[in-house]
């Protein structure tokens, strides 16, 4: 009587620790283990079922060792298919951490270089004979925030050894393009009222920032920013972008 011939392998073990990225290639050994684990219960089933029809009889203690193996092969299948989605699992993970503190190494880098501004500004605000009089806008900086945004931001000074108290407000003009054509727009929207306007109330310096919303599609060529005190111009500053 003729035994059937069984294919034996070693198997890795399903507990593994998974704290580096996996390459392709292994990944691809465990789906091609996976996909042989399968291959393997079917050419059992293959062979079971051409014995019964055309081969000898299998006797009750060949069918239990077939069942047994069977079952054994499924289970494996089962663990390498786990550690499989165990490796995907990790792997996102790694990349949702590094994600993670890539947003916090550029949230640290825009606050040092805000640091340095502000101390860039101090500096400036010591005695010094080359320090300009009068109304002056410095550390003026313009850049597009993301999607139709763009922020401003600006030092609106008064130097002089007698300054006064200061009131008045700031007005934005900015130049588009938008569908090819030129377009003027005002910031804040003078439709606004007073409650919308930027007020201006200082002896020696005042920072203002903020950001204004662009119609949809248009690009900013160049944006000016002007300081009035009862409607008279005191100070601009036209930056081009």
């Amino acid at each position: 009587m003729i035994k059937p011939h069984f294919w034996k392998r070693r198997l890795v073990s399903s507990r593994m620790t998974i704290n580096q990225h996996v390459p392709w290639p292994i990944k691809f050994a465990f789906i091609a283990a996976v996909l042989g684990v399968g291959g393997a219960i079917a050419m059992w089933t293959y062979d079971m079922g051409r014995s019964f029809a055309f081969g000898p009889k299998f006797s009750p203690e060949q069918m239990t060792a077939l069942q047994d193996k069977v079952a054994s092969l499924t289970e494996e299948r089962d663990k390498l298919l786990a550690t499989a989605t165990t490796i995907e699992s990790q792997q996102n993970i790694e990349k949702a951490t590094q994600k993670q503190l890539t947003d916090q190494i550029n949230a640290l880098s825009a606050e040092n270089n805000r640091i340095k501004e502000d101390l860039a500004f101090f500096e400036s605000l010591m005695p010094s004979a080359n320090r300009p009089q009068g109304l002056t806008l410095q550390k003026t900086k313009i850049e597009m925030a993301g999607a139709n945004q763009l922020r401003y931001r600006t030092l609106v000074m008064q130097g002089g050894k007698s300054a006064r108290e200061f009131s008045g407000e700031m007005h934005i003009s900015l130049t588009l393009v938008q569908a090819g054509k030129p377009v003027m727009m005002e910031f804040p929207d003078p439709k606004s009222g007073d409650a919308g306007k930027l007020k201006l109330s200082f002896k020696q310096y005042q920072r203002v920032e903020g950001q204004i919303s662009l119609p949809e599609g248009a690009t900013v060529k160049s944006v000016q920013m002007t300081v009035l005190e009862k409607g008279e111009l005191r100070a601009k500053q036209s930056v081009s972008l």
